[in-house]
């Protein structure tokens, strides 16, 4: 899952917007349809491991698979590899993705 190029440490304002795939049988992914959740969240994991949660919003209408969440102040507080995943929760069960990553960089 790829996430963003890059960060910068204490930026905020910044989008993460990631679009949940499925992975099908045959290898293929197919864009999944989050618009039933009720429940969707960033779970992001700091260099330090120190975890944050935070909920979602679709960037259109969920049909597109693409949700996203706009930094505040504070969030990226840490330089270096960060870990992300979705958690997804619809009326008919909930699901995890895969473990995506993105860097936030040092400043001058």
């Amino acid at each position: 899952m790829a996430i963003l190029e890059q960060i910068q440490k204490n930026d905020f304002g910044t989008v993460i917007r990631v679009t949940v795939q499925d992975l099908q049988a045959n290898g293929s992914t197919l864009v999944l349809d989050v618009s039933a959740a009720t429940t969707a969240q960033f779970i992001l994991r700091k260099p330090s491991g120190a975890k944050l949660t935070k909920t979602t919003s679709f960037t259109t209408d969920g049909t597109d698979g693409n949700i996203e969440y706009t930094t505040i102040a504070g969030d990226m507080s840490e330089s270096g590899d960060w870990k992300l995943q979705v958690y997804l929760i619809f009326p008919t069960g909930s699901w995890r993705t895969d473990i995506g990553s993105f860097n936030v960089c040092d400043n001058l």
